[in-house]
């Protein structure tokens, strides 16, 4: 056996005993933990399984938590951080969008069409992190852990639909306020309603047209009330934000820190993306028929891809009225550490 063989053998004999003593250095500790949108996919296979198995049996049964979803708690994904602020849990999980009343700034994270695949999604959030850290300093008292995404944002309509033009004069759901000013600007009139509102909406002719994850759209049966899928990410990628209260997080012990940090990267963060890279196709498979799906049932809508002109015209509104008018409602030196961190990964710049 040579020299270097003896050494690997000795390393990889000695990282489960370094492990087990990691996780005994962590002091007991008890978490309580509010996610995101229960019946969505996220949350099912990623959230969930990470803060109640993972967790638990990394940390050695150190680190408990007892948690539940906003939805579960009869609150608004909009008042997750508010609440979280204030000390009510420890963690809190929501989709950036849905705090932009109270961060216009957070807008910034998640921009319509800038990422049309995971990979450039991930860059996209990738360079956004610091501008988010700060927001969620700054705004709802607490600590950044993660970003995890739900599918790309696309349009299910009850409604025959070909082309952009065919929006216009639609009454559309947007996912968030970027989007419903993006869809207002392509001539739609953008609504404002819960996600869990939707499908009696476009069933009832209250909307014609709503934008969601192809995946939750899915879960949530819109496809039963909807008969056109436009593929084209027009309400970007609905990023979930989990975050720490801030005050919890400085009394945790330093041991506790470094253990979430890595962990949640590594245990949730990173399984999130890797597997929303196939997500897209496995969901228009499921709500076209055109494939198989592993999910269930498959649906059988109509898929609309949309023409290289009309993509052409959707990017110009985002750079022409979109952006800017974000840049405006955000102040200060939004725009600038925009266009130097998210514009600068994309090739996009927000215009003075």
């Amino acid at each position: 056996m040579t020299p270097v063989f003896r050494t690997f053998l000795a390393s990889a004999a000695l990282l489960p005993m370094a492990m087990a003593a990691s996780a005994q250095d962590l002091p007991e500790t008890t978490l309580s933990v509010v996610g995101s949108w229960s019946s969505l996919p996220l949350y099912q296979k990623f959230e969930r399984v990470f803060w109640e198995e993972t967790v638990p049996a990394a940390s050695g049964g150190k680190i408990t938590v007892n948690m539940t979803t906003f939805n579960q708690m009869g609150v608004s994904g909009g008042d997750v951080f508010r609440m979280l602020g204030d000390g009510v849990f420890e963690v809190g999980m929501t989709v950036g969008d849905y705090t932009v009343a109270d961060a216009p700034e957070l807008e910034g994270l998640d921009v319509p069409l800038l990422a049309t695949d995971a990979d450039s999604a991930r860059k996209m959030v990738a360079a956004a992190k610091p501008m988010v850290a700060d927001i969620m300093r700054d705004r709802f008292n607490a600590h950044m852990l993660a970003i995890a995404p739900y599918p790309p944002q696309v349009v299910f309509c009850n409604a025959e639909i070909a082309s952009l033009d065919d929006l216009g004069g639609k009454k559309i759901r947007g996912s968030g306020r970027m989007t419903t000013l993006f869809l207002e600007a392509l001539g739609a009139e953008g609504i404002t309603m819960a996600f869990s509102e939707v499908p009696g909406a476009l069933e009832r002719g209250v909307i014609d047209c709503a934008v969601t994850g192809a995946g939750s759209g899915y879960s949530s049966g819109w496809f039963e009330s909807s008969t056109h899928l436009v593929n084209l990410p027009l309400g970007g990628w609905d990023p979930v934000i989990t975050a720490v209260n801030l005050d919890a997080w400085n009394a945790m012990d330093p041991a506790v820190q470094a253990f979430l940090t890595e962990q949640v990267k590594t245990g949730f963060e990173d399984p999130a993306w890797d597997d929303a890279a196939g997500a897209l196709a496995r969901d228009i498979a499921c709500l076209t028929g055109s494939g198989e799906c592993a999910a269930g049932a498959a649906a059988s809508m109509t898929l609309v891809e949309l023409s290289d002109a009309d993509k052409a015209r959707a990017v110009e509104v985002l750079e022409q009225k979109i952006l800017p008018d974000w840049a405006e409602r955000a102040g200060g030196d939004w725009a600038e550490r925009w266009n130097a961190s998210v514009g600068a990964a994309l090739g996009v710049s927000i215009a003075n």
